[in-house]
């Protein structure tokens, strides 16, 4: 029966995927101005195809994979309670988009819109080390899989 099962499944899974009514909300956008320095919160920023978000120093080529990072707002709780503090400041996440009300991996491979803007969901974006550094031991591992 279980065979039976995940056939069933396999053969629904292109029209599971493709349903996604929630729609999300930005909730913060912060750009980083040079390496190294503070992430700056914006309430507005104009996207560049194939370079990412004006203002931003990662400019990206028109074939980079990432030119525009985004975190979930509900992650940032989740990180904060991973390394048993309050939720996380999304500046120290070197993120630029935080989005509430809707699973980011359900938008990878896909096209979707903020704003005037249309992006595509490509992959995850790992943690870097310096994730260590800011959020203290562990940080790096609380991360992944968030972003």
């Amino acid at each position: 029966m279980s065979e039976r099962i995940c056939d069933g499944v396999l053969n629904m899974l292109p029209a599971l995927l493709d349903t996604l009514p929630q729609v999300g909300r930005v909730q913060w956008i912060g750009l980083r101005p040079a390496r190294g320095s503070p992430v700056q919160p914006v309430e507005a920023v104009q996207a560049e195809i194939g370079k990412g978000l004006l203002g931003d120093r990662f400019r990206g080529r028109a074939e980079s994979k990432r030119q525009v990072t985004l975190i979930q707002a509900e992650h940032l709780e989740v990180i904060g309670s991973l390394l048993r503090r309050a939720a996380i400041d999304p500046a120290w996440l070197r993120r630029n988009i935080v989005i509430e009300g809707i699973n980011l991996l359900a938008l990878q491979r896909s096209t979707f819109r903020i704003g005037d803007a249309v992006l595509e969901g490509t992959g995850g974006c790992h943690p870097c080390s310096q994730m260590e550094a800011v959020l203290g031991a562990g940080g790096f591992n609380a991360m992944r899989g968030h972003g």
